[in-house]
């Protein structure tokens, strides 16, 4: 069978998303806690999966998120190519303060960095971070116990 070039680059794209949709329903999950709301998080925590992120995905749940784990202090950035959905992330520190947090729009390739270095970064839906009043300086429990960046 012959495809068009777009239909060709249209089914290219589905078979992309659908193997992101299950490499990320494969991740290991962890609950965080932020003050009295309960988070859900899938953790990426191997480069595969920190490079992956919340690519092609079209819905977060409303306590639903990705806690990315690096492997060591740094001042990281996050950018949202072949990302769908608007996102807050905010960058902690080893025991969980937040030290920074960006509102990020889908579909950009603008860098979002720490402004100070962080161990974790926890991406949920856009606004969700300022809608439970939450700024740098709190402190999101239940990170330490996420699984070691490999």
């Amino acid at each position: 069978m012959k495809l068009g070039l777009k239909t060709a680059a249209a089914a290219g794209a589905l078979i992309a998303a659908t193997a992101a949709q299950i490499a990320l329903a494969q991740l290991p999950t962890i609950e965080l806690t932020a003050g009295i709301h309960l988070i859900r998080a899938e953790v990426a925590n191997t480069f595969e999966a920190r490079t992956q992120g919340l690519m092609f995905r079209k819905y977060l749940g409303p306590n639903e998120g990705m806690l990315f784990v690096f492997p060591q202090p740094d001042a990281y950035c996050m950018w949202m190519k072949n990302t769908l959905i608007p996102l807050s992330v905010a960058f902690l520190d080893p025991q969980g303060k937040i030290v920074s947090i960006s509102e990020m729009q889908p579909q950009t390739e603008t860098s979002h960095c720490a402004a100070a270095p962080a161990v974790f970064a926890l991406e949920m839906s856009g606004g969700w971070f300022a809608a439970k009043g939450l700024k740098p300086g709190a402190t999101l429990l239940g990170v330490t116990k996420a699984p070691a960046a490999r």
